[in-house]
Parts: structure tokens; sequence; C-alpha cells
């Protein structure tokens, strides 16, 4: 039994089997990462989590209660975040403004400015958004606009606007897409910081380096079935996951 249990899940695309009576359960406060070829299912796996998709057929339950026909924001209420692919910010604001428009939404279930009651709320959310920043090394640029960052800053922006809302599963979709080797390692290491604090993660990814570093446990799809699911010194070595991602080649 897990954080999150997902039995049984289908979902077709016309003649598309795009997830094939897909099984998980990932436990609290672990990295489960969730690798695979393109086209495998995982990031359709992960809209079936956020409200984004409905399974065909199947269930997904988080601490007991099923997220199934539940909107993106009732279940972002529940304590499920996510991480884009690309970073999902307002490029026109500045980091601080970022951090503190998704602390409104948290607390309210949604933004909806009040200037009488946010007013007296502001030094709060501030000092809370403030705090997040130091947290992922970015309160010296409180004030920068955030389309003047670089892509890694941009990333750390987007993990801050997440942490804000006080996670309790972070869905991580290739959190290091398109980044330098140094801003990988620079995420891999507060990705592991953000680990303290308890949160669980799911972790889409295709370096290797990042998943090996980061996961506790690692399923792999392939065609939208699970074909492998073990810790990584043992997914290293399964034949399947090798002739299924790699071609044979070793990982």
């Amino acid at each position: 039994m897990g954080i999150l249990e997902v039995r049984d899940v289908n979902k077709n695309f016309g003649g598309l089997k795009a997830l094939n009576n897909v099984n998980l359960d990932v436990q609290e406060g672990s990295v489960h990462a969730i690798i695979g070829p393109n086209g495998a299912g995982k990031s359709t796996l992960l809209n079936c989590f956020v409200g984004r998709l409905d399974p065909d057929t199947g269930t997904v339950m988080f601490n007991g209660k099923s997220l199934l026909g539940l909107k993106p924001h009732e279940i972002n209420q529940t304590g499920v975040v996510r991480v884009f692919q690309t970073p999902e910010i307002f490029t026109d604001l500045t980091l601080l403004e970022n951090v503190m428009i998704p602390a409104f939404a948290r607390r309210d279930g949604a933004f909806k400015l009040n200037p009488f009651r946010d007013v007296e709320r502001e030094g709060e959310v501030r000092d809370k958004a403030m705090s997040i920043l130091e947290e992922v090394g970015l309160q010296e640029d409180r004030n920068k606009i955030a389309s003047s960052m670089s892509r890694g800053d941009k990333r750390r922006l987007e993990l801050a606007m997440c942490l804000v809302q006080d996670p309790v599963l972070l869905l991580l979709d290739e959190p290091t897409a398109g980044m330098s080797r140094a801003d990988t390692n620079a995420t891999i290491d507060l990705l592991k910081r953000i680990g303290e604090r308890g949160i669980t993660k799911i972790v889409i990814e295709h370096d290797m380096h990042v998943v090996f570093s980061l996961a506790d446990r690692i399923s792999v799809l392939a065609q939208g079935t699970v074909i492998a699911e073990d810790v990584p010194a043992n997914i290293k070595g399964n034949p399947k996951v090798q002739e299924a991602y790699l071609g044979g080649a070793h990982l």
C-alpha cells in the first residue's frame, strides 16, 4: 500500500492503447521514477493523476481517496502539485510575485484578489515566498523579472512556486530537460534537499544520470505497459528493460 495507488488503469485514444492495465504503488516520502522510450505513455499516466485526462477504466487513489472525476484545481488542493516539462512561470512578473501568486491560490483554492483582505495577509504570504526563494537559492534575485533568468533558474523558480503550495506529492515531468550538465547537477542537489521535507516525488526523466541519482524505485513503461518495477540496481541489469528502452544496450 502506498500514498498513491494506481490499479488497472487503461487509456485509449481511438485505436491507440496508450495505457494498458497500469499498476503502481508509490510509497510515502520516496522518489519513484517512471522511465521508458518516447511514446511509452509516461505523460499520459501523469495526466491521469492531475485531472487532465480520465482513464477509461481503473482507479487512482491518493491518501486513500479517489482522484478520478476531480478537476485539476481540486486535485491540487489535495496536495498533488505538478512541475511541467517547460517551466510554467509568469514571465513578466518578478520572482517574488511569481511565488506569491500560488501561495494565495493554495490558501483560497483559487487566485481571487480581494484588496481589503489580501493587503492584511500580504506580509505573511511575502514572508513565506521569501523563505522558499531562499531555500532554492534565488532570494537575491527576488526583484528580477522572470523572463531574464536562465533555464536552470526558471526551473528553480517553478520549484519554488510548487513548494510554496506545501505539496504532499510532487510530480516532476522531465525536470532537467534542455539543461546543461551543471544546471542538471544543481537541480539534482535541489531535489535531494527538497527530499528532506519528506515530500513524495514521482519523476519522469530520460536522463539516466538524474534517475539513478534520485530514485528509490523505478517503474519502466513500454507501449503503455509496465514491464518492470524494481530498485535502481536491479533495473540497470534487467534485460527486458535494456531491450525496450535502449535496444539491448546497458543502462
